[in-house]
């Protein structure tokens, strides 16, 4: 029979724990499905062996395996409705194994972790999704390798780093904290990190093959495209400051920072501290966005257990509960307001999108030509109309530095001399397609209010497009440099540029 103590704090996990697996169910459930999630569900229909445009493969894969049993919203979601549940798990067992005879603060730790609101609130199936739970499992098994001194954790560390690296190239960032707290310890330290490089170098590889025949995308996207214009900002640097203090909790922070339990224990540490670092000087030139941030603080409240008495972590976990009432109450009225409550307002075009997508796939098909192709000006549109609409979207024009994925499906060549239905959320100006096409007559769809514009064009005309629109991508996103060795890419292949990208 478990101790008075450790019974009471278990029974409130538990209901914390079902509670906030309710609220994720339902919020999974009504919320739309997002553009973002659409886009990757399009790289599930069309599944690749290293990588893809802007990311390596693992959203990818995970998603083309749960299209096999069903492409509902709620399914395609379950991933992550389940992620921060095997994480608060794997979070307690980790408290157990470093303070043995505290169990009840285990339970503690986990009940308190659950009731943030980023927990529960978000559920939407990204690239991050895969990311954070390797992330999490490969710190957990170097914390039991410094432990218990066995190669065989180091070796579990480095194939789960490995797999993160497969999801996202911030998995480096936890490579970095491992190489900052080994190299100064000696002989055995390099051991360890040796092995956990060698037990992630093969996944690593397999995304540098990849991206050798398919343009070095991940790596013009990642160090290049995305960076272009970077400046320095004051503001990106307040954001980033005003971002932690909401996500690790004023109370938790503060607290932590009055104990002065920064000198506790630094493997521990170490896994957010660093990457937390590293994050704030890149917030100098960029805007952090608080996704990229996740996958480290389980380590952060692991550190707060660790630290912290259970009493402090019962009272913390009272006032996360209260800070996700009004996160609670904003995202009930986005799911259940009318539409028409937001009428008149910027996002009311995009809620009605959402909201609506099969009746949107519906009034655009209306008197689509014969032989007819509905396209869009961007890639959440295009990618949600595919994922409604069970036909793939093409992207008309130059579209954008992200979400480039469509240049290495849609080949223009084909619809030469063809009807075109090009689709938009904003005013679409006919003298910037009529070049390329016979005629263009532009009409407007309504749906609820929201106004789509709809370009019919007769006659595609393929070789202005070649020389104005896909010249231009070709210069502003495959340009490569020199010393990048290139064995294939096939955009530049198919529209004859790849001997003037180099």
């Amino acid at each position: 029979m478990l101790p008075t103590d450790e019974a009471v704090h278990r029974r409130a996990f538990f209901q914390i724990l079902a509670i906030s697996t309710v609220i994720k169910l339902w919020l999974a459930a009504v919320i739309p499905f997002t553009g973002d999630e659409a886009y990757f569900y399009v790289w599930g229909m069309y599944p690749d062996w290293g990588g893809y445009y802007d990311h390596p493969p693992m959203a990818g894969w995970w998603l083309w395996a749960l299209q096999k049993v069903s492409t509902s919203t709620l399914w395609l979601r379950m991933p992550a409705i389940l992620l921060w549940v095997a994480i608060a798990w794997g979070m307690m067992d980790a408290l157990r194994r470093l303070q043995p005879h505290h169990a009840a603060n285990a339970w503690a730790l986990g009940s308190l972790f659950l009731a943030l609101p980023f927990t529960w609130s978000l559920n939407l199936i990204t690239t991050d999704t895969p990311l954070i739970l390797f992330l999490f499992f490969s710190g957990y098994a170097f914390l039991r390798g410094e432990q218990s001194d066995d190669l065989r954790w180091q070796v579990a560390a480095g194939v789960l780093l490995g797999l993160a690296l497969l999801s996202k190239y911030f998995a480096g960032l936890l490579a970095i904290a491992y190489a900052v707290y080994f190299i100064p310890r000696g002989r055995r330290a390099w051991i360890k990190l040796l092995v956990i490089a060698l037990c992630a170098l093969p996944f690593m590889l397999l995304n540098l093959t990849w991206n050798a025949s398919h343009c070095w995308n991940n790596i013009l996207f990642n160090l290049y495209n995305r960076n272009a214009g970077s400046q320095f900002t004051a503001s990106h640097l307040a954001i980033y400051l005003l971002m932690m203090m909401y996500l690790l909790t004023p109370w938790t922070g503060w607290r932590l920072m009055r104990t002065g339990a920064v000198r506790g224990y630094w493997p521990l540490v170490s896994l957010f501290a660093i990457p937390f670092a590293l994050f704030l000087l890149l917030s100098f030139y960029k805007t952090i966005g608080l996704h990229w941030v996740l996958a480290f603080l389980p380590f952060f409240f692991l550190w707060a257990a660790v630290s912290l008495d259970k009493e402090t972590l019962i009272a913390h976990r009272r006032w996360n509960l209260w800070l996700g009432l009004p996160h609670l109450v904003a995202l009930s009225l986005l799911a259940h307001l009318p539409s028409s409550t937001f009428e008149g307002a910027k996002l009311h075009t995009d809620i009605i999108m959402h909201r609506e997508p099969k009746s949107l796939v519906s009034i655009l098909q209306e008197d689509l030509p014969a032989g007819g192709t509905i396209m869009t000006q961007s890639y959440s549109l295009a990618s949600l109309l595919t994922y409604h609409g069970d036909r793939y979207v093409p992207v008309f024009g130059g579209g954008s530095f992200h979400a480039r994925f469509d240049d290495n499906i849609t080949d223009f060549r084909a619809f030469a001399g063809k009807p075109i239905r090009i689709v938009s959320t904003r005013i679409i100006d006919p003298a910037g397609l009529e070049p390329y096409f016979d005629s263009v007559t532009i009409t407007q769809r309504t749906l609820d209010g929201a106004r789509f514009w709809v370009a019919d064009g007769q006659g595609f005309r393929f070789e202005p497009y070649h020389a104005q629109v896909l010249a231009k991508i070709a210069t502003s996103y495959y340009r490569l440099p020199s010393f990048l060795p290139l064995h294939g890419c096939r955009f530049l292949e198919q529209y004859g540029f790849e001997s003037q990208h180099r």
